[in-house]
């Protein structure tokens, strides 16, 4: 058997993050079968269906790195063949014309609410001879569900799950407009997708046991079905956006790598032993449905930042400026580095990368810790570095700016000879030069090592923001 999955999200709003991660575990369940992952987009709700929202799905499984198998197959296109199997049940007699009005219906429901019954509607229509219809009503087709006994799903997560179909519902297949209610088109599109397990979030698990009753009255072999748990926040409790229930491309805004990404989604509900780092190579050869955990998973942004900090080190240097340009478009600022970008700028860039990755655990932070590099002049300082730049700092940034005016050469050793060299005749430590030159190149206390900034920037540029210093002393 080839195993095919799906990952089938409505366009009503961004990817968020518990799609992303049902995406993943579809994409990776069929990576490791050496089978298939369908993309379906379920656009039959018109109203609420934007064409923003599908560009967003797609764009975001792109920008994770998960690609789907063949064409996109789009459910309303697709509505001609749900009702065609929705007429075939009511032909056979599995199905009924139910001409329950809105205000029948309201009172049923508060009827079965009062009498704590799950089972909503009554079945009022189920036998009825169909020449008691009223007068231009347009009925609705709903399935004849089992009555007696009870549905059972032998879930690959959640285990034997059953319920009584005393509780079940005679559910609604066909609108009274002709569309498609969103369990059949489900049941129909996977089963002429040849879907051969449906992964997806246990918010559905109550859905795979009607959707089985539709299953069963076609005949049709009901696909696997694995319902993981959903994602909570760090104290337990629903996902919000403070938690970080927000969508794929928040994520690229907020500068997380892909890969990083793929890597913290995966052990969200899954384990492999105690391994918490992976390879995509890694992540498909391991993953399986029994190690998925029946308990919600919780979202930690602490340990997202940690392993995406681990992905960012890891990255080539050139890679990382390539990452770091992409992002721009989607990061606050991002145009004020993307105007400027040049071949020198960018190999400046990757010249700084190893400095510059060691404290970021994001390609924001890069940004930020990146600015010294392409920031305009004069250089704007935060207050830590005007607090440093006292009138004896600057004195001495003047007195030292001859001694590297003069030198041969403008590697990072050579400059830091020539720094320690003037600290020494003037009786300075060296963290009392090296300090200030921190300032007044970078306006901030913090960077890559002095000396390697002397050298990215190189001798123009750090002499320039230097004499600007200087300067100061004699005003």
């Amino acid at each position: 058997m080839t195993v095919v999955t799906r990952f089938a999200p409505s366009p009503t709003g961004f990817l968020h993050i518990g799609g992303g991660r049902t995406a993943l575990f579809n994409w990776l369940f069929a990576r490791h079968h050496g089978g298939t992952m369908l993309l379906r987009i379920e656009d039959t709700d018109r109203e609420r269906s934007t064409k923003a929202a599908i560009d967003a799905i797609i764009d975001g499984l792109k920008w994770l790195g998960l690609q789907w198998d063949g064409d996109i197959v789009f459910q309303f296109s697709r509505v001609a063949r749900h009702r065609e199997i929705a007429e075939q049940l009511l032909a056979e007699g599995k199905a009924y014309r139910c001409y329950a009005s809105q205000e029948e219906l309201v009172a049923m429901r508060e009827a079965a609410r009062r009498e704590g019954r799950s089972r909503l509607y009554d079945g009022r229509w189920r036998d009825r001879d169909p020449s008691e219809a009223p007068e231009g009503v347009k009925p609705v087709i709903r399935l004849k569900a089992p009555q007696t006994g009870e549905t059972v799903i032998e879930d690959r997560v959640q285990g034997r799950v059953a319920w009584q179909n005393t509780d079940l519902d005679d559910l609604v297949l066909l609108r009274s407009d002709g569309t498609p209610t969103y369990m059949l088109a489900v049941v129909v599109d996977d089963h002429d997708m040849d879907v051969t397990h449906i992964i997806r979030g246990d918010d559905h698990l109550t859905n795979g046991a009607r959707q089985k009753h539709i299953y069963d009255a076609l005949g049709w072999t009901v696909p696997e079905m694995a319902h993981i748990p959903l994602i909570h926040g760090p104290d337990g409790s629903k996902l919000s956006k403070r938690h970080g229930a927000l969508g794929v491309d928040a994520y690229r805004a907020m500068g997380y790598l892909p890969a990083g990404m793929r890597n913290y989604l995966v052990r969200l509900g899954w384990s492999h032993g105690d391994q918490e780092i992976f390879t995509t190579e890694e992540m498909i050869a391991a993953f399986n449905l029994a190690h998925i955990g029946r308990s919600p998973a919780r979202f930690d942004f602490a340990k997202l930042e940690s392993l995406n900090g681990h992905y960012i080190r890891g990255t080539a240097d050139h890679d990382l400026v390539g990452a770091l340009e992409e992002v721009l478009p989607h990061i606050q600022g991002g145009d004020a580095l993307a105007t400027k970008l040049s071949p020198t700028l960018r190999e400046q860039l990757a010249t700084a990368m190893p400095g510059l990755k060691e404290r970021a655990k994001t390609l924001v932070e890069l940004f930020d810790a990146s600015r010294f590099i392409w920031a305009d002049r004069p250089l704007a300082m935060n207050d830590q570095a005007r607090a440093i730049l006292t009138p004896e700092a600057t004195t001495n940034l003047a007195a030292v700016l001859p001694e590297l005016e003069t030198l041969a050469g403008w590697e990072a050793p050579m400059i830091e000879a020539a720094v320690r060299s003037y600290a020494e005749r003037a009786g300075l430590k060296l963290g009392q030069v090296a300090q200030p030159l921190r300032a007044a190149l970078t306006g901030k206390t913090t960077s890559p090592p002095i000396f390697d900034v002397l050298a990215v920037l190189g001798r123009d540029e750090s002499l320039a923001r230097l004499r600007d210093q200087a300067a100061q002393s004699v005003a």
